[in-house]
């Protein structure tokens, strides 16, 4: 599913002012993950970093004691280490996508981060809600999915 055009602007927005993560928040980040997914989040561009160290502060500020939640948050958008496109290719990649033409491979594998994320992050064992999320954060909650956790992630995601 593709992402609306509103959230698609606002996240350009926000891009634009992101900077990269200072060393406490690394060693917040690095505390979040297990070794085997470590890669996966470093392996992000800085301003993907950003944007997922922000979801799982918002999250864990609702759901404290949700460590699972937490590290949805901060891995839903690791598949997009796969494509490395940076925000102006992003832009592309998506007006083509909005107006069903099709795009270079390297824009397909940005467009398709959630299920390439999942199966990165089922590969090593994340916790199913971790995996679940990753592959779902642009649609609707999945079956068996608990309606109030998904809905905190996907506000989380869009703030």
């Amino acid at each position: 599913m593709t992402p609306s055009i509103g959230h698609l602007a606002a996240r350009f927005l926000k891009s634009l002012r992101s900077r990269p993560l200072s060393p406490s928040e690394q060693t917040e980040a690095a505390s979040l993950l297990r070794p085997s997914e470590a890669v996966f989040f470093w392996g992000l561009r800085p301003l993907d970093q950003r944007h997922s160290l922000d979801a799982c502060r918002i999250v864990a500020e609702h759901a404290p004691g949700r460590r699972d939640l937490i590290r949805a948050a901060l891995l839903h958008d690791v598949g997009k280490r796969h494509s490395d496109l940076g925000i102006p290719t992003r832009v592309v990649a998506s007006l083509l996508a909005l107006a069903r033409l099709p795009s270079p491979e390297r824009f397909t594998r940005y467009l398709r981060h959630p299920g390439l994320g999942a199966a990165d992050l089922n590969g090593v064992g994340a916790e199913e809600i971790v995996v679940s999320y990753a592959a779902g954060h642009h649609g609707p909650r999945p079956p068996g999915a608990d309606n109030d956790d998904w809905l905190l992630l996907r506000r989380a995601d869009t703030r």
